[in-house]
């Protein structure tokens, strides 16, 4: 772990963020804090303790639920991927709520004798297939799914979801109409077949801001609870529709020191494959910091970074560890100064979505391939 890299977290910005997400859902509506992929790069173990009014945790894995068990979380954990077969008794056994979507699932569990999930109930969460084409089980399955959950000894369906497929992307919400109309159908057939889970949960961040109407017990917020937007198109919505809009704070910065200061003369090349020359004599500054680190090769000659609350132009390619800057205007710049990869100095901020423009993605993908190896240090009062 490189002390020369490193990740700052707000420390109230995350708790600021369920608060104003709070405020677009219906009066006691759960929020479950997503957290999985290391809490979409920002560490699982700063962030849940610092979401500290989350009421549920949402994770992918079992390995992700079981982490969050060791940090001595009690709070209701949703593992929202598969789960191995052989691995389901251990899943119960730590009281993680499962996803379930797959009949070989509910045979598994079948199996499962109680010393094994330590006299725990299996609580379990159906998952329906509306239109994402992912997990989920389809409409014409859901009655047997059903009945063969009914025959599980211990068994509990606590919860029915669905995912939305295009509800952040666009300005055109018909898919998602039909997907709300498909999932109500969903419900209508569960309902006709004796089952009323408690936990109905359909929405994203977007949904969150945008559809009342897929509120109903609890929400699963996850880039919305990191203070990022899911897209243009959802904020552009949410100012036209009416709605509360969030003020939402970003929880996340990205910092590195300046390793090397030196004057290169015109004409010289930097980096691999001579992709930049110099046009006059140039200062730069190596900054320890690539894209095994998260800080993608796409930014080469191509983004900017902070230094001393000014902009520095990263020249040539991101290699594996390094990448340079130049700082010739910058005549302040010493050795092991701050630098700013995301995040704001002075008057100047490089978001996320600023990141993600450059390197040609989503700002969900910058910050959750920051390495996991990088020290997440909490900030702020």
């Amino acid at each position: 772990m490189s002390s020369l890299v490193w990740v700052e977290l707000e420390r109230g910005a995350p708790d600021h963020n369920l608060t104003e997400l709070r405020r677009c859902a219906a009066p006691g509506v759960k929020m479950c804090a997503v957290v999985k992929s290391n809490a979409y790069g920002h560490g699982v173990a700063r962030m849940v303790e610092l979401l500290a009014s989350a009421d549920w945790f949402g994770v992918n894995c079992l390995e992700e639920g079981l982490e969050i068990r060791a940090l001595g979380e009690k709070r209701p954990v949703l593992v929202l991927g598969h789960v191995p077969l052989s691995a389901l008794g251990e899943a119960v056994a730590h009281d993680l709520d499962l996803t379930l979507y797959n009949l070989e699932s509910l045979e598994a569990l079948a199996w499962l004798d109680r010393e094994r999930r330590k006299g725990r109930p299996i609580r379990v969460h159906l998952k329906v297939e509306t239109g994402t084409g992912r997990q989920g089980v389809l409409a014409e399955e859901i009655e047997g799914f059903a009945r063969k959950l009914r025959g599980l000894a211990d068994a509990e369906l606590v919860g029915v979801s669905t995912h939305f497929a295009n509800i952040e992307d666009t300005l055109n919400h018909g898919y998602a109409e039909r997907q709300i109309a498909q999932f109500r159908h969903a419900r209508e057939i569960l309902q006709s077949l004796g089952f009323d889970p408690p936990l109905v949960h359909t929405a994203c961040t977007a949904a969150v801001i945008l559809f009342p109407e897929t509120h109903h017990a609890l929400v699963r917020a996850g880039i919305g609870v990191y203070g990022l937007w899911p897209s243009r198109e959802t904020y552009l919505s949410a100012l036209l529709g009416h709605r509360p809009v969030p003020a939402l704070q970003p929880v996340l910065s990205w910092k590195t020191r300046i390793a090397q200061l030196k004057c290169l003369p015109e004409g010289s090349f930097v980096g691999y494959g001579c992709t930049f020359r110099t046009t006059r004599a140039t200062r730069v500054a190596v900054l320890p910091v690539g894209y095994a680190d998260g800080y993608d090769r796409a930014l080469g000659n191509t983004a900017h970074v902070l230094v001393h609350g000014k902009r520095a132009a990263l020249i040539g390619r991101v290699s594996m560890n390094m990448c340079v800057a130049d700082v010739t205007d910058i005549p302040q710049a010493r050795l092991e100064d701050e630098v700013v990869l995301l995040g704001s100095s002075g008057e100047e901020r490089i978001s996320a979505e600023t990141l993600a423009t450059w390197a040609g993605t989503i700002n969900y993908e910058v910050v959750t391939r920051i390495s996991p190896l990088l020290e997440r240090r909490v900030v702020g009062a």
